[in-house]
């Protein structure tokens, strides 16, 4: 029997970003998941504080030459690729000079998020999903980490849902007590109207205090993660209300094999029910 498939899409990620709750996750999650018998791929933003020659990132030239559309102007998707110290992994960056070569990752020196952080989010969410159809690699699972991934879900479940690639995967979305959502303004569902989505796809994403991205991403995804040990009382009512299967929060070294254990029961149960 073939390997099953896990895509994570992340925003951070150890050695490449600073230790956070996502980035140390996300740096021994996909290697556990490898070493017991899945095959994998990692994507993630090229920020600017990733240091090329020291990480020895490689463009991927059969992947990159895409242009992505974000609010009718065209930005070209770099692909470059480094092997994960220490493990016998590769990870995959998307790259663009505009959004990416800053020295910061999500804020300037002064502690100000930056104005383009929602143009920055969307190129990397329709960017993600078009080099997984270039790729040829259809998921089972996709885990997505992080605020700036959670228009994966919205775009996966409607622009996408016909792509052959995608129809047998599900979706998770880890949600962490940190989102940079409440700077955006409603500009935002114009601009993440990609293709033939309409502001009402969209309408997830906010509320009455403005934009909300975990609202969505709890909306568009099969399954949710809690990823810190406290979050906000109204996300957990999000969760609560929307029925989805939930997995609190599990301690970071207990989280990889726990989050393993998951995935293998959720892929038994896909077989059980194609028998």
């Amino acid at each position: 029997m073939s390997k099953k498939r896990i895509l994570f899409v992340t925003q951070e990620m150890e050695p490449y970003t600073l230790a956070n709750d996502i980035s140390k996750l996300v740096r021994k999650l996909p290697q556990h998941t490898q070493e017991k018998g899945f095959e994998i791929r990692v994507l993630m933003p090229k920020f600017g504080s990733i240091n090329e020659r020291r990480h020895r990132l490689h463009e991927v030239v059969r992947l990159s030459g895409m242009n992505i559309i974000v609010d009718d102007d065209d930005f070209p998707l770099i692909i470059k690729v480094a092997s994960l110290p220490g493990a016998r992994m590769q990870v995959y960056f998307l790259d663009n000079e505009e959004f990416f070569k800053r020295k910061f990752v999500f804020e300037d020196a002064d502690g100000k998020p930056f104005e383009d952080n929602a143009e920055r989010m969307i190129f990397f969410c329709k960017g993600v999903m078009e080099t997984v159809k270039k790729f040829g690699w259809a998921p089972d699972i996709i885990h997505c980490h992080g605020w700036m991934t959670t228009l994966v879900p919205l775009y996966f479940k409607t622009v996408y849902k016909d792509e052959p690639i995608f129809q047998n995967a599900q979706m998770i979305y880890s949600l962490y007590n940190n989102s940079l959502g409440h700077t955006f303004t409603e500009q935002f569902l114009d601009k993440a109207m990609i293709n033939n989505l309409e502001k009402d796809d969209l309408k997830s994403f906010s509320d009455e205090n403005g934009i909300n991205l975990h609202k969505g991403a709890i909306k568009n995804s099969d399954i949710i993660f809690v990823g810190s040990e406290t979050i906000d009382d109204s996300v957990n009512e999000l969760i609560e209300n929307s029925g989805k299967t939930k997995l609190d929060f599990v301690p970071y070294d207990e989280a990889p094999l726990a989050y393993l254990d998951f995935y293998k029961s959720l892929l038994e149960d896909d077989e059980e029910s194609d028998e």
